[in-house]
């Protein structure tokens, strides 16, 4: 099992950001204009990166119709180098995107937010087994009544917790994701 991080770990990743939450998690009905907002997100970011840009998938819980979700639109991208971030940093930052969290001991994983979408995007090395593993979850409870059903009732109870943090409430779902995981082959 992973573990959680801690209040200095959280305070550490995050790029001139304060993380502090201290509110229950929001979480909406699915909205059909996810992908299309993913779409145009995808597009920009072809556009701005060209050939750094490996790859991208809608992820997360607003990937999966029916599923309730934060309204943020989870992305996970891959480019040649993540720990190169002369080759993409400039043009997203030009482009309005936000570096908030730079985990060099997790996967070197970057995590931006956007201009003007309410999106979180995850930037991996191509061929990191943690974007597999994501779009594995991903299809899963796309394909998975039951599943999907199990992690939207976890994220209901959760969400209506009291988080210092939104880490705080992703870790929590960490044991049912690894349960749903085990079940779709991972």
């Amino acid at each position: 099992m992973t573990t959680p991080m801690d209040d200095a770990e959280i305070i550490a990743v995050n790029v001139d950001f304060d993380p502090t939450h201290n509110s229950a998690i929001t979480l909406a009905e699915y909205d059909p204009e996810w992908p299309a907002l993913f779409e145009r997100e995808a597009k920009r970011l072809r556009s701005l990166l060209g050939d750094t840009l490996v790859g991208a998938e809608h992820t997360g819980s607003t990937s999966v119709p029916g599923l309730a979700a934060k309204p943020i639109i989870d992305m996970t991208v891959a480019v040649v180098d993540s720990t190169d971030e002369a080759a993409y940093v400039p043009q997203m930052e030009a482009a309005g995107y936000v570096l908030r969290v730079r985990e060099p001991e997790w996967f070197e994983h970057r995590m931006f937010k956007g201009p003007d979408t309410n999106i979180n995007l995850h930037v991996f090395t191509a061929g990191c087994s943690e974007i597999e593993r994501m779009t594995r979850f991903r299809d899963h409870l796309r394909s998975n009544d039951s599943d999907r059903e199990l992690y939207e009732r976890t994220k209901r109870e959760l969400a209506q917790r009291t988080w210092k943090y939104v880490q705080n409430y992703a870790d929590a779902k960490t044991e049912v994701i690894q349960e749903i995981m085990r079940r779709a082959g991972g």
